[in-house]
């Protein structure tokens, strides 16, 4: 690596090395830092180039107020001089050459040395969320009698109205953002159109007031359109159907107030050209490449209708995570619902149209190499601009983090880690072919902090994987959570580690929806389907022979922990001398056993895992050779609510986080 051009790169938070899931050191090849300087704005194709870049870096003063001043409340910070603060409620107040302490919460305007910047005041850490557990839940999966071939928030309301009265603190769910409104429907819900919007597919028709105001012939159309339960969840018929009734619902429905709104009448724009022109932005006319273009604005004249249709959609959607967040307050949660952060979006969808911006184009978001995917991974998500995120005083983060916080008792951030930094692969180039980024974790971490405490949310990081120790630390430091999986929680010889050893400040769960469920994993279905989809990178009896040792290490540490009993002898065992094999069912529930035996402050559960489906939710990997993001639960609302698994696993979880201890002081 050019000295000169390593030099650039670390001004402008561009890594030249990074370290491995084996810790050691990787170089990252010039051209990929010459082409993620790219996309930040810095042309650095020649020594020339480089020279004049860093000739721009070096003449920054260093002392100058930067664009956005983020301050933990109770802290200090110098200033180049004396300066103004404007506060969020409209008052001012002089200060002297430094910032004090106890400026109040929240986003203000700093005017100093003759420069204006915003200043962010955020809370040191949020409280300590209390001990308690709840379901995990992919709200797609969950069927009722009433809802139309897919879970919808009807069933979350009535489910998490349950779930509160049996004991449990919380429901974590999986992304509800908005997807394309144009055929084929995206299944991924890591793979949004809008983080800042909800996916209107979750839409009970018969709880909204224009179907309760229609006239009874159109009800019984609405009904007749009403799809069954399949196999699989068909995302386009549920959508084609739903779409239809609540277009035939919407003239009895109270108009939107767009005015009132600017970022949703431009979601709603972006949704009315997709139908029209495709989910994919950057394949419209050219003149419709901007929200505030002219063809823009006749184009949202001459589709008036379909606008005021998508904006209530977005109303209706409100309107029931209302309900749905009034249910868990009704049944005592002490946390409610705690909704998923997506690490990014697709790129061609409403925010990539809406945000661009603020968003380096022509990135793709994903992962290095490691032990898993050894050829990286290219999610194919955008990504924001660090610089942009600053000089913008991070409205449009704190716009996402507002919205999707507004319906929740708790966030749970995907890929956690990229707040602190996120691999970057430029356009041409491989997923291993990327090198991180920087972005001001300070920043990030302390934004995230004030819209939770305004919200009096919980927020759970995925910190899966390797991380770096900064972000433990920093999500330790605030009372943020990291997470806890029983399949990763092992030492360094692959030894199951004891319940009581797991780490407090988490939320602990069996599996997550890329990994294999509790019965898959107990019955090897993970390394079958692997090998019929030719995941395998190794010879399928090698896989066979890990599983089966896997069992036998978990089995090992539960019976050590007494949370499995060993079981009755056969009358025929297997074979003379063998031990007798436990019944799936009954290590299911001892895993249950050891996530109540952990110090972890929140326990998740898995209706997959307490109803015994072996397929999991996802299969990194695949596309379409897997039935990704489309199967439904076993058992409908009703028939968990009264299944014994069910009511065994909320007896064990209750008994052991009652709710009457459940609440946490504010400091640890």
């Amino acid at each position: 690596m050019n000295r000169r051009l390593a030099a650039l790169a670390n001004a402008h938070g561009v890594s030249t090395w990074y370290e491995d899931w084996r810790h050691r050191r990787v170089e990252v090849a010039p051209e990929t830092v010459v082409g993620v300087l790219g996309l930040l704005g810095v042309d650095a194709t020649s020594p020339a180039a480089i020279a004049d870049a860093l000739t721009a870096v070096r003449a920054v003063d260093r002392g100058a107020l930067p664009e956005t001043v983020v301050l933990a409340h109770g802290t200090t910070r110098a200033l180049p001089g004396p300066g103004v603060v404007t506060l969020e409620d409209g008052g001012r107040r002089a200060v002297d050459s430094e910032l004090p302490g106890d400026l109040p919460l929240g986003w203000h305007r700093l005017a100093c040395a003759g420069r204006e910047a915003t200043l962010v005041v955020v809370p040191r850490r949020l409280p300590v969320p209390p001990r308690t557990w709840g379901w995990m839940l992919q709200l797609y999966a969950l069927t009722s009698e009433r809802s139309w071939g897919m879970g919808d928030l009807g069933d979350l309301a009535e489910f998490t109205g349950w779930a509160g009265e049996t004991g449990a603190g919380l429901v974590l769910l999986n992304p509800l953002h908005a997807v394309g409104p144009a055929h084929p429907v995206a299944a991924s819900p890591y793979s949004p159109a809008s983080r800042r919007f909800v996916n209107p597919l979750y839409l009970r028709v018969s709880d909204t007031a224009a179907y309760r105001a229609a006239d009874p012939p159109t009800r019984a159309v609405v009904d007749a359109l009403r799809p069954d339960r399949g196999d699989l969840i068909d995302y386009d018929q549920v959508w084609a159907a739903k779409r239809h009734v609540l277009e035939l619902l919407h003239p009895y429905a109270q108009p939107v107030d767009l005015a009132a709104d600017p970022a949703l009448a431009s979601f709603a724009t972006w949704c009315a050209l997709a139908e029209r022109h495709g989910n994919d932005w950057r394949a419209w006319p050219e003149d419709l490449h901007h929200p505030d273009a002219p063809a823009v604005a006749e184009q949202r004249r001459q589709l008036a209708d379909r606008v005021a249709f998508h904006a209530w959609l977005q109303h209706l959607c409100d309107e029931q995570l209302d309900a749905v967040t009034a249910a868990a307050r009704a049944a005592g949660m002490p946390v409610g619902v705690v909704h998923d952060l997506a690490v990014g979006i697709d790129p061609g969808g409403a925010d990539g149209w809406q945000l661009a911006d603020v968003l380096a184009q022509g990135v793709r978001v994903g992962a290095p190499p490691d032990d898993f995917n050894q050829l990286g991974q290219d999610w194919g998500l955008a990504a924001w601009r660090p610089d942009r995120l600053a000089a913008t005083g991070y409205a449009a983060y704190r716009d996402m983090l507002r919205r999707t916080l507004r319906h929740a008792g708790g966030l749970r951030v995907d890929h956690v880690a990229g707040l602190w930094r996120l691999w970057w692969v430029p356009p041409g180039a491989g997923a291993a072919e990327g090198t991180y980024v920087r972005y001001d974790a300070e920043a990030m971490l302390g934004i995230l902090a004030l819209e939770a405490h305004r919200a009096g949310a919980v927020v759970v990081g995925e910190d899966l994987g390797t991380v770096q120790p900064a972000v433990t630390r920093g999500l330790r430091g605030r009372n943020m959570l990291g997470s806890t999986v029983l399949w990763f929680a092992r030492d360094d010889d692959g030894e199951f580690v004891p319940p009581a050893r797991w780490p407090r400040n988490a939320l602990a769960t069996i599996s997550t929806h890329d990994l294999p469920t509790a019965p898959g994993f107990l019955t090897g279905e993970h390394v079958r389907v692997r090998d019929e989809l030719k995941l395998l990178g190794t010879d399928v009896a090698v896989e066979q022979a890990r599983a089966a040792t896997d069992r036998e290490r978990l089995l090992a540490m539960l019976r050590a922990e007494s949370l499995l009993p060993d079981p009755v002898p056969t009358a025929e065992p297997a074979s003379p001398g063998a031990a007798p094999t436990p019944d799936d069912g009954e290590v299911v529930v001892a895993m249950h056993a050891a996530l109540a035996a952990s110090p972890t402050r929140l326990l998740g559960v898995s209706l997959y895992d307490v109803l015994g489906e072996v397929r999991q939710p996802n299969m990194p990997g695949t596309v379409d050779e897997y039935p990704n993001w489309r199967l439904p639960l076993p058992k409908t609302v009703a028939e968990i609510r009264s299944d014994p698994r069910v009511t065994r696993i909320v007896d064990l979880l209750s008994t052991a986080r009652p709710r009457r201890a459940n609440r946490a002081p504010t400091e640890d």
